[in-house]
């Protein structure tokens, strides 16, 4: 085995990067439960590419065939049923445990200085996962997936001048048809993922590069041994590959006790409307998106005016961005800055919270004000941060990491 691996080291590096990502890779020994989520992310990608390649054997991707061939994996493909369910939940876990592997970055400070790269590759993924699941979420040809689609794609005809036309070329026809079903089709299977993969080696690339933050926010490069091992640091292989397994284990029973009992979460992960075929003539009662995209959505219907409400949906993500160069902190971590920073995100959690429930709900005036003052809210997290990070009392971070 040696000698073999001696051979394929000579003309690959497959030694130097299991040491320099996994053995070698000295990671700070404090880790918490939360940052069990960038694994669980990893693990769902595997599950969605695995799931997606099964099921686009049977798939068959035109406005005539779409929705009885999802139909046809679920009653007469063997399996077809569970694959289809791993792969709509899939989705929606997708979503869970990057919100809460995003949340963890705004906790504990991961995206300041020198990690702003790993950040930003991470809503570059973040952007093209939300770009994945609507190509996907066509793919059935339901009634909620076309009438979804078709909201959505005519909130670029409020662009001016080049709006019209641009909604015409994503559609690829005059309304959304069998030539828009198969360029999504195209964009779900191919592009996008080939798209996510890369980011998500460039995300770990980055990080592997600086080094992973921790609880505390203290850089453990900066305390080592006679032998340049940093002190608060253990090889990420084996302890926390052997740890991650019990998180994944945990995640696996209720990830699988969705799939096998309640896949559809009461409408939520398949909404009832899509059980019904696209009809171009029927508008569904109520019209909108899956959960994961519902918090923009509400900021969306919150404004107004069309063209100022799709900016203003466009600036909540585009915010994200920006973050690294709008906390003022001195210091990483939320266990160390003062109440005003604690407070706030606190607010913008709720708020997010709210949106995400009220995008799901049909618009009401008491609904639509309630949206709004969230909306600020949301936005004021972001643009009152170079103050308020700036001018709160913050407590003496330690030289070395607590546990």
């Amino acid at each position: 085995m040696s000698k073999f691996m001696e051979w394929i080291d000579a003309r690959f590096p497959a030694t130097k990067m299991w040491e320099d990502h996994l053995s070698k890779y000295y990671a700070p020994k404090n880790f918490n439960f939360l940052y069990f989520f960038g694994s669980l992310a990893l693990l769902v990608l595997v599950n969605q590419i695995v799931t997606g390649v099964w099921l686009t054997m049977s798939f068959t991707p035109s406005a005539e065939e779409a929705f009885a061939s999802v139909e046809y994996i679920m009653r007469d493909v063997e399996y077809g049923w569970i694959l289809r369910y791993l792969h709509s939940t899939g989705a929606s876990a997708f979503f869970i445990v990057v919100y809460l592997h995003m949340f963890r970055g705004l906790l504990y400070g991961s995206y300041q200085k020198p990690r702003e790269l790993v950040w930003l590759f991470g809503m570059l993924i973040y952007l093209a996962l939300m770009a994945e699941a609507f190509m996907g979420y066509l793919l059935p040809w339901g009634q909620m997936s076309y009438w979804g689609a078709q909201v959505i794609i005519s909130l670029f005809g409020a662009i001016p001048v080049i709006g019209d036309d641009l909604t015409q070329w994503i559609r690829g026809d005059y309304l959304i048809s069998g030539i828009t079903l198969n360029r999504f089709f195209a964009l779900h299977v191919v592009a996008l993922p080939i798209v996510i993969l890369g980011l998500v080696v460039l995300h770990i690339l980055a990080l592997h590069e600086v080094g992973s933050n921790n609880p505390d926010g203290v850089d453990i490069k900066k305390k080592k041994d006679e032998n340049g091992i940093p002190l608060d640091g253990i090889p990420f292989h084996p302890y926390y590959t052997v740890k991650d397994i019990a998180g994944v284990v945990v995640f696996l029973f209720v990830f699988c006790a969705v799939v096998f009992f309640f896949p559809e979460m009461g409408g939520y992960f398949l909404e009832k409307p899509n059980f019904e075929q696209a009809n171009a003539f029927k508008t569904p009662e109520h019209i909108a998106p899956v959960w994961y995209f519902t918090p923009f959505y509400a900021i969306l219907r919150a404004v107004p005016d069309k063209l100022f409400g799709v900016i203003a949906m466009g600036a909540a993500i585009a915010v994200l961005f920006v973050l690294p160069w709008l906390d003022r902190s001195p210091v990483r971590s939320m266990r160390y800055k003062g109440w005003l920073s604690k407070i706030w995100l606190l607010v913008f959690c709720v708020a997010f919270v709210i949106l995400g429930v009220l995008g799901v709900l049909a618009p009401t005036p008491g609904r639509t004000l309630l949206s709004q003052v969230c909306t600020v809210l949301y936005f004021a997290y972001f643009l009152l941060m170079p103050f308020y990070t700036r001018l709160e009392k913050v407590k003496p971070v330690p030289e070395r990491v607590t546990g």
